[in-house]
C-alpha cells in the first residue's frame, strides 16, 4: 500500500507538523488551515520534493557515486559506475519510492539531521531545508 513517503518531516509555514491520514486508501498530508484540515495527496508533495532533489543531484553523480561507493564499502570500479547509472536514471526509481515508502529509520535519522519540508496551505513545497555538510576549514 502506498504511504507518505516523507511523513514526519512535513510542516506547515507556522512550523507546525503536518499529520498524516488515509482518504479513500489514498495516503495524504493533512495541512491545518485555521482550524479547517485539508488533506492533500501525498503523491503531490513526495513528487515535488523528489524531483527537487534529482535536480540537485544532475551533473554531480560522478562525485555522488565515487562518495556511497566509499560509504559503502564498495569502492570499486564497478560499483561506482552501478551506482552512477542509478542516480542518472532516479527519476525512474521514483514510482517505486512512492509504493514502498521510506523505512522508519531513514525518516528519523532525516529528522534528526534537520530535514524539513515546508508547505502551504494548497500543498505546495514552500521550500525543502536540508542539513548541510559542514565545510571544510579551506572553504
Amino acid at each position: 500500500m502506498a504511504q507518505a513517503l516523507f511523513a514526519g518531516l512535513v510542516v506547515d509555514e507556522s512550523g507546525r507538523s503536518v499529520q498524516t491520514a488515509f482518504v479513500g486508501g489514498e495516503p495524504t498530508y493533512v495541512v491545518d488551515d485555521d482550524g479547517f484540515l485539508r488533506h492533500i495527496p501525498a503523491e503531490q508533495i513526495d513528487r515535488a520534493v523528489l524531483n527537487q532533489m534529482a535536480q540537485m543531484m544532475k551533473g554531480s553523480e560522478d562525485l555522488l557515486s565515487e562518495q556511497a561507493a566509499k560509504m559503502l564499502g564498495q569502492d570499486d570500479p564497478f560499483s561506482r559506475a552501478m551506482i552512477e547509472n542509478q542516480l542518472k536514471n532516479i527519476d525512474q526509481q521514483f514510482d517505486a519510492a512512492l509504493q514502498s515508502g521510506l523505512p522508519e529509520e531513514a525518516r528519523a535519522y532525516l529528522g534528526m539531521a534537520g530535514f524539513k519540508i515546508v508547505v502551504n496551505y494548497r500543498g505546495e513545497v514552500v521550500r525543502v531545508e536540508q542539513p548541510r555538510a559542514a565545510a571544510d576549514d579551506d572553504e
